[in-house]
């Protein structure tokens, strides 16, 4: 029958990698019109080890005890402002029935 077994064309690769070998200079793409920028930079990603991860850990946990302190200032900042703007709604009661002309 067929000597080559038939692959599906999504098996196929569409095009050959491009291979360096060590020591060339990478040429920039033709189709990346950035390539050329001189705000072009290499991002770096390595894994986190140990003391890194508990850095990481520590860095959180320091932002979340920030956040609540800040949430339970701003909730001890209006604790007395709400009883004074009930305070005043009372005193103000109190002297409309004293001030209010009897009918």
């Amino acid at each position: 029958m067929a000597d080559k077994p038939s692959t599906p064309q999504s098996e196929q690769p569409r095009s050959e990698p491009e291979i360096f070998p060590p020591g060339t200079p990478v040429r920039p793409s033709r189709t990346d019109p950035f390539a050329e920028s001189a705000f072009a930079q290499r991002v770096y990603v390595a894994r986190l080890g140990p003391f890194g991860f508990f850095l990481l850990a520590l860095a959180i946990g320091l932002v979340a005890v920030l956040l609540l302190v800040l949430l339970v200032g701003a909730l001890l900042f209006w604790i007395p402002v709400v009883g004074l703007l009930i305070a005043a709604a009372i005193f103000s009661g109190a002297l409309r029935s004293r001030f209010q002309r009897p009918r």
